[in-house]
């Protein structure tokens, strides 16, 4: 947005009653610009979550133990190139900006690679598949890298209010709420469209592709840079990590951030297995997947609205302890429930999810003020690249624990299961999820950044020096 251009005014209500300035008001078409980042990102995370393991078992013909160490590989790498990533776009010099280059040269590669993914190799030795679908996850991976770690970094620099930060942070929920429906009740009916089978899932990888690399180019028109912010930081790279990792804010956020995100993505990727062979109706997963998600969404203005009055962790503190309460009754589940039942308790736990998806992202632009306010320069990358690196770590962990428990426990894909394997099943989508819940409500309880300690920190920052705009 140019220095020129008028602030927006919002409608909402929540928001105009915020008194947020006007100068850090974020035009709405920006926020849904900016939003189709996320979407497009999480449309990767999600399908990879929900449907890779089961193609590479079902369809690929790999051992459940080996399919889930391919998603292991990727985050392995993401351990060294996420945080480096953060590091280069903070350094970067180019005249264009230091995170928004890198969304053009991200995104062609993070599409294509993602259509290689769905690619059959027949009756190739289970070594050979494990090498080619690691690579090929490895480039993908990387693809990612160089888009999720400026893109996330970008945030903080859109607006410094806040609860302008939490607004940005709601529509990048809906965006990515919106790619998870997307991604549950459409990939596997796309991928029976074209036939069913390994060509399905090739065709659906294909179309999934382009719509994966179409969104950076309205993000990257629509996002600018401040000009105050491109001074690069002085902080050599290892001493950066270190005082990242001394940061207590940044550690209890990243925390019970990772918990949460590894209970969802533990109940994608074992939804559908669950449906099958414990509810049996698996016809059920995509009408439950995808009300539980719509139910987020619907709820989302509803925690924008009560963030307007509470301090960020407390409302979720909130939304998770509900969340809590439907992982339970899911663990309880059984085959003789009714699907209205099932649908309920879906709503419930959806309605949960949704803070988990939206809040630490907001909380994150407030620690990296409070890094500033510690060091004297803006670091956004580095924090970002962590961040970015943890949650696609936690959702690789959530499928890995899920390939690793099946095996262990016996599972034989088309099979009639053991009851044991079943029992696993159960406590793999209830039990574990309600565990990694529990823990990360403890770690939120002690999370000190509300709003009032924020605000001394800007007004601090901001007496410092002039505002920096967006250019």
């Amino acid at each position: 947005m140019s220095t020129t251009e008028k602030p927006v005014r919002h409608s909402s209500r929540e928001e105009m009653a915020l008194d947020t300035p006007l100068d850090e008001r974020v035009p709405t078409r920006v926020k849904i610009a900016y939003a189709l980042g996320d979407h497009s990102l999480n449309l990767s995370l999600s399908t990879l979550s929900l449907f890779y393991l089961f193609f590479l078992t079902e369809v690929g013909g790999l051992r459940p133990g080996l399919a889930s160490f391919v998603l292991l590989v990727g985050r392995a790498l993401d351990a060294i190139t996420d945080p480096l990533m953060g590091r280069l776009s903070d350094v970067t010099p180019w005249r264009w900006g230091r995170r928004r280059p890198y969304l053009a040269l991200g995104a062609v590669p993070f599409g294509a690679s993602f259509a290689l993914l769905w690619l059959d190799l027949g009756a190739s030795p289970q070594t050979e598949k494990f090498l080619f679908y690691s690579g090929i996850y490895l480039l993908h991976s990387l693809a990612s890298t160089v888009l999720t770690v400026p893109y996330v970094a970008l945030l903080p620099e859109l607006s410094l209010d806040y609860q302008e930060r939490t607004s940005l942070s709601t529509y990048r929920a809906a965006a990515s709420t919106l790619a998870i429906v997307l991604a549950a009740l459409a990939f596997r009916p796309l991928a029976e469209a074209f036939g069913g089978g390994a060509p399905g899932y090739a065709g659906a990888g294909l179309v999934a592709s382009v719509w994966l690399t179409l969104p950076w180019v309205f993000v990257y028109r629509a996002t600018r840079e401040r000009a105050g912010f491109q001074r690069p930081p002085e902080t050599t790279f290892a001493r950066g990590m270190r005082v990242l990792l001394a940061n207590r804010s940044y550690g209890r956020l990243v925390g019970f951030y990772v918990c949460s995100r590894i209970t969802m993505d533990l109940v994608g990727a074992m939804f559908l297995f669950w449906f099958t062979y414990w509810i049996v109706r698996p016809g059920d997963f995509e009408l439950t997947l995808g009300l539980l998600l719509l139910a987020g969404a619907a709820s989302l203005p509803l925690w924008l609205r009560l963030s307007a009055h509470l301090d960020k962790r407390t409302v979720f503190l909130i939304g998770t302890s509900g969340w809590l309460v439907a992982q339970c009754i899911l663990f309880a589940a059984g085959p003789d429930w009714s699907r209205w039942t099932i649908l309920a308790v879906g709503v419930l736990a959806g309605v949960g999810f949704a803070v988990t998806d939206v809040l630490p992202w907001s909380m994150l632009g407030d620690v990296i003020d409070e890094d500033e306010l510690a060091t004297g320069e803006r670091r956004e990358g580095i924090y970002s690249g962590s961040f970015a690196f943890l949650r696609k770590l936690t959702g690789a962990s959530a499928v890995a624990l899920a390939g690793v428990g099946l095996e262990v426990a016996g599972f034989a894909p088309g099979q009639t299961q053991s009851e044991g394997v079943l029992f696993a099943i159960r406590a793999l989508v209830g039990l574990v999820p309600a565990a990694f819940l529990l823990l990360a409500l403890w770690i939120a309880f002690g999370y000190r950044l509300d709003r009032a300690t924020h605000a001394r920190i800007r007004a601090t920052l901001d007496a410092r020096t002039t505002r920096p705009s967006r250019t």
